[in-house]
């Protein structure tokens, strides 16, 4: 048996008839990091607010480390909609919420100076929130979501807003909560973040799970290749050899990309190129999260 921390077992969700979360069952195992995806209004945030215990499901069961009783004093939770007290100072912010968790005043004044200095906030201690920048203020949110060691912690849109550097900060340090053994629930539009984070991925599509497991598996059962290579000399002629398995091929002077359906191996690819292409680089990829997601949103098969 698998040793998870949250499990989500067949939770259904109404609000006045209207069926927003349909029979979804789920489980994240310790100090992993699972993307929980999905367009918007397809009901993530409403799953979400079902394991933080704000909604209570209509049927079905949540447990939280092996308990149906969800201790809020062990989750940690950035929610995507964002708020702090803009008169209050970035220390006593952090301050207050860590004890509302638990910490000790002494303990939480340390902990909350050693993550705003892991942050590089340290010389803002002392400032109002009003007068950080938004980047900044969603630092301060990260900390009070993360600064009482939490064994399960919920991000919602935690990219949201970030500049690249920022961004490599926080991937940066989910990676170290995760080796930590805190367990991850990433929730996020940013496909490229999620797949260089996670593992597996939950998929949620008008309320209904479409897509649940490991990252490469998903993108094995999409069934589709992206090649892409460079000639050392032009293209002139570019016929594929069974070339109805072949989508959006373009050739542009010494380059030439194209889509392969099915699993196709390194050899049965190259086996397909026109034997006259004097081939410098090639490359075969798995399609990327995105365009998995896009498909599956639109119901298309790739």
């Amino acid at each position: 048996m698998s040793e998870y921390v949250l499990k989500v077992e067949g939770i259904n969700k109404s609000f006045r008839q209207n069926q927003v979360v349909k029979d979804i069952s789920f489980e994240v195992k310790k100090g992993e990091i699972l993307g929980l995806l999905g367009p918007n209004g397809a009901g993530k945030t409403t799953v979400i607010r079902m394991i933080m215990g704000i909604f209570q499901p209509d049927s079905g069961l949540i447990r939280f480390d092996r308990d149906y009783i969800i201790d809020k004093k062990r989750i940690g939770y950035l929610p995507e909609e964002r708020g702090t007290y803009d008169d209050t100072r970035v220390l006593e912010t952090i301050v207050y919420f860590a004890r509302l968790k638990g910490l000790k005043k002494g303990e939480a004044e340390e902990r909350a100076m050693n993550w705003l200095e892991k942050m590089g906030l340290k010389d803002y201690a002392r400032n109002k929130m009003e007068e950080l920048s938004k980047g900044m203020q969603q630092k301060v949110q990260f900390i009070i979501s993360v600064i009482h060691n939490p064994v399960l912690l919920v991000l919602d849109e935690v990219f949201s807003g970030l500049d690249p550097v920022n961004q490599n900060l926080f991937k940066e340090i989910i990676r170290e909560l995760a080796a930590a053994g805190i367990t991850i629930l990433l929730s996020s539009h940013q496909m490229n973040l999620v797949e260089e984070l996670c593992d597996r991925i939950f998929m949620i599509n008008k309320g209904e799970r479409v897509l649940y497991g490991a990252l490469e598996d998903i993108k094995d059962k999409a069934g589709i290749r992206t090649v892409s290579l460079k000639s050392r000399k032009e293209i002139s002629d570019f016929n594929l050899k069974g070339n109805n398995k072949v989508l959006n091929l373009q050739v542009n002077g010494k380059a030439a990309s194209f889509q392969v359906l099915g699993n196709l191996s390194f050899d049965n690819i190259l086996e397909m190129l026109p034997e006259d292409v004097d081939i410098d680089e090639l490359s075969i990829l798995k399609p990327p999260l995105h365009d998995i997601f896009v498909a599956t949103v639109n119901r298309e098969v790739l």
